[in-house]
């Protein structure tokens, strides 16, 4: 699916071009039956990928500097590519991007943020599997992150943040997330901090960006994309059942198209790693071509918008904070003592 969705992507964004690295004996036999994608691409032979069972460590290990993955990172490293985008295994994935682009100054785990489809359009959620058992500084950096690819990706001047929670109260949750809800209150960062929102105000938009870490971010977002699939195919037998049912959906067929455009999770495909050196963009493995077209019109609108640079301000401003925070404090200490 990767070839005909790389088509799709470069009908949409006419001065885009693309590096494809893999088996030329698999890859150009494809070009020939897409020739708008052999006249705007390159291609860089490997016969060394990654299986999608194998662990991190062994992707590591086992002739990482040539493999397809690791190549297409150093093509990001060496400014060879803007945005580098894989439908392969997210754990090596991962953890090469980590190793070959390096995390940004400040951030000790990167994080992996999806579009989320919402009553009120489209809601940034972070991080839905990267890093799991995040602490309350990390969910901080998050934030932070989550909040410059909402300004880059949705177009908001200043997005609204909440953290995801078992309740809005301020009593409840684990202490990671209380203690990180209390350092976004009292941060003086130029963040919108909305406070702490639950499941359902996901799905209604209460926030443009949901902070959560990677184990309960993963099984939101399964479960919202199984979830999705299942009412398509409740409708999609109801409308056959009778003959009632096939004259209503024939009198209500725009309302359905339009339904399941919202609800195709095709659309929001591609999980973008935040706090990385450079872009990298993670396709679902069992998309199609319209879902890999996805990922990668998400990846060419954060290269545009320069996602990379407005998270290192970002990052800059919180440190330049608490820098300032501490030398305000220290007289205070030195005081008391």
């Amino acid at each position: 699916m990767v070839i005909p969705g790389v088509e799709v992507s470069l009908r949409r964004h006419p001065g885009l071009r693309v590096v494809l690295y893999g088996d030329e004996k698999v890859i150009q036999p494809l070009l020939e039956r897409h020739p708008l994608v052999k006249a705007r691409s390159s291609l860089v032979h490997t016969d060394v990928w990654v299986n999608m069972n194998d662990k991190p460590s062994q992707a590591l290990r086992r002739g990482r500097r040539v493999s397809s993955m690791w190549l297409a990172l150093e093509a990001v490293k060496n400014s060879e590519a803007t945005v580098a985008i894989s439908a392969g295994n997210t754990g090596a994935w991962m953890a090469m991007a980590k190793f070959v682009l390096n995390t940004m100054p400040g951030i000790s785990r990167p994080a992996m943020a999806a579009i989320w489809p919402t009553s009120r359009g489209r809601s940034i959620v972070l991080d839905v599997g990267a890093t799991i058992g995040a602490d309350a500084e990390m969910l901080v950096d998050f934030a932070i992150m989550g909040e410059a690819m909402a300004r880059s990706l949705l177009h908001i001047d200043r997005p609204t943040v909440g953290l995801l929670n078992v309740g809005v109260e301020e009593i409840k949750g684990v202490e990671e997330v209380k203690a990180a809800g209390r350092m976004l209150r009292n941060s003086q960062l130029p963040i919108e901090y909305y406070g702490f929102v639950e499941g359902d105000d996901v799905g209604k938009g209460t926030v443009d960006v949901v902070v959560t870490e990677g184990f309960t971010g993963n099984i939101a977002l399964k479960t919202a994309e199984g979830t999705a699939r299942q009412l398509a195919s409740y409708l999609k037998a109801e409308m056959g059942r009778s003959l009632l049912s096939k004259i209503g959906y024939l009198l209500a067929r725009g309302a359905f198209a339009s339904l399941k455009e919202k609800m195709d999770p095709r659309n929001a495909n591609g999980g973008v790693f935040l706090g990385l050196n450079g872009i990298v963009v993670k396709s679902h493995g069992g998309t199609d071509p319209v879902g890999f077209a996805s990922a990668m019109d998400i990846a060419v609108e954060m290269a545009s918008n320069e996602l990379v640079q407005k998270i290192a301000a970002d990052l800059a401003s919180k440190q330049n904070l608490m820098e300032l925070n501490e030398a305000i404090e220290q007289p205070k200490t030195a005081a008391a003592s």
